[in-house]
């Protein structure tokens, strides 16, 4: 229902724009309150104000640090207009304050101004914000005008309504405060989190908190806390949940290998890569990377780390996926893959990862180093009598890239720039191995001369044996385990090439 103003606290920093909504305040009969600054500015438009220190009884203290933090300002604020609440409010002589106006202390400019500590600290506004929440928190009878940039929008519905305000007015008012308060508390916690350098992993992760549909299961609630648009423009299509967030970031961090190389595209599922392949265009790359496992390929994450051109969106337009990440589209790939209205498209601004990377577990958080090592040919050590030919140690590498990005224990075949087959999520690294071949040999690869890669040390020489007889001729893994020796000799007596890297790559 429609609620007359009748009385207004005013507290701003911002005072251009206060002129005109003081004066139809006070041409509309409003009684108006106020403090400090803002008093003085209204009395020299010769509007009459009533003092908050006068209502209080209490003066501003502390270098203004408390104005407003009282029972009779806040009790007139919060209190609803029903019988209980309103005798009450005449027991201790507090008056309903039907508007609040506030426009809060510039912090993130002053942060942007200057670097001296005392002053920004200053511009933390704590009365402020606590107007603005108890307001919009009693918006069924309260009207909030949270920041100077609401000023032209209340005026106008002052002269529109004299002083009446909607439900949905009020409610509208509120909302925007939230969104106020809640930008205003981020800025502070940047500015914290800035001023310590051992949080500065959680920068990204908490500037925002977006509710999602659910969590990974319907009856898990899930939100997203971060700024998605820093990285991605979205082009179309559903709004991401929370298992296609997690798809998202497995298969950036796996592209993050080959952003400088020639046209690689890969195919993710569950966070794992099912086909990855690097070729002389995105379209071969597309239909080599989909030879790795075309079933899984259903309902899964594609990227590429080139422009998606028509003749691959073609290719791809026909496979049900749920989200297709590239750098850019050609104009008629983009406008044929939007056509399906559902399916999400996302234009990566950049491949950069954080310093950092977090898991909650046992009532806690833990935190590492983010993986970023990239071992490249140089940083291979030969340890067999054969030394791995150039053919063979560009597989190798491929496969090294990949095998970091797999759950462990892993195990994976390629050849020819191309994932033929993996094993991942294994307890038994001997398992891993013979699921890597299974898969390889179930989509009609070979694996003669190909090469594999282990994400950890082999305790014994028996995946290398089962490899072997597989067809595979170079091996790629840290080294490490004391019988490191049992392995090498297996290769040393049928002829394989092995290359330590000294760095093991667990992704549990």
């Amino acid at each position: 229902m429609d609620k007359k103003i009748k009385s207004a606290l005013i507290s701003v920093f911002h005072k251009d724009g206060l002129d005109n909504i003081a004066k139809k305040l006070h041409a509309l009969g409003i009684t108006i309150y106020s403090t400090g600054g803002t008093q003085k500015f209204i009395e020299s438009l010769d509007i009459p104000v009533q003092r908050v220190e006068d209502l209080t009884g209490y003066p501003s203290i502390l270098d203004g640090r408390v104005k407003t933090l009282h029972p009779k300002v806040f009790g007139g604020i919060l209190a609803r207009r029903e019988d209980d609440h309103l005798t009450q409010l005449e027991t201790y002589d507090i008056p309903e304050l039907d508007l609040v106006i506030v426009d809060l202390y510039p912090f993130e400019e002053t942060v942007k101004n200057t670097n001296e500590e005392a002053k920004i600290i200053e511009k933390i506004d704590i009365g402020g914000i606590s107007l603005i929440r108890a307001a919009a928190k009693n918006f069924n009878d309260v009207v909030v005008i949270p920041s100077k940039d609401n000023y032209e929008a209340f005026l106008q519905l002052l002269e529109e309504k004299n002083g009446l305000t909607s439900k949905a007015d009020r409610k509208k008012f509120a909302r925007d405060a939230f969104r106020v308060s809640s930008h205003y508390d981020t800025k502070i916690f940047e500015y914290y989190l800035e001023k310590d350098d051992e949080n500065q992993g959680f920068k990204q992760s908490f500037l925002s908190g977006q509710t999602l549909r659910y969590g990974e299961n319907p009856h898990q609630q899930g939100i997203y806390y971060g700024e998605l648009d820093s990285m991605f423009e979205k082009l179309g299509g559903k709004e991401l949940s929370f298992n296609n967030l997690v798809d998202v970031d497995a298969a950036v961090n796996l592209m993050r290998e080959f952003e400088h190389d020639a046209p690689t595209f890969a195919v993710l599922k569950h966070t794992n890569a099912c086909g990855v392949a690097t070729r002389a265009t995105v379209s071969e790359a597309w239909h080599a990377a989909l030879a790795g496992d075309p079933v899984s390929a259903f309902g899964g994450i594609l990227i590429s780390n080139t422009k998606i051109d028509l003749e691959t969106a073609e290719a791809i337009h026909s496979l049900f996926y749920e989200v297709l990440i590239a750098p850019d589209f050609d104009d008629d790939a983009k406008d044929l893959l939007q056509s399906k209205k559902k399916r999400i498209l996302m234009k990566i601004k950049h491949f950069g990862s954080q310093a950092k990377s977090y898991k909650s577990l046992l009532n806690g958080v833990i935190e590492q180093d983010t993986d970023l090592s990239i071992e490249q040919e140089g940083d291979m050590r030969s340890v067999t009598n054969r030394q791995p030919t150039e053919e063979e140690l560009n597989d190798l590498t491929f496969a090294n890239k990949l095998v970091k990005h797999l759950k462990s224990n892993t195990i994976v075949l390629a050849k020819n720039n191309q994932l033929l087959g993996m094993g991942c999520g294994q307890t038994s690294r001997v398992d891993a191995c013979k699921q890597a071949i299974e898969k390889a040999k179930h989509f009609g690869f070979s694996l003669e001369g190909a090469a594999m890669a282990s994400d950890a040390f082999f305790p014994f020489p028996d995946c290398v044996e089962i490899a072997h007889k597989a067809g595979i001729k170079c091996v790629v893994q840290p080294g490490g385990s004391i019988k490191d020796q049992l392995s090498i000799d297996y290769c040393n007596e049928n002829a394989l090439a092995m290359v330590f890297t000294g760095i093991r790559h667990f992704k549990h």
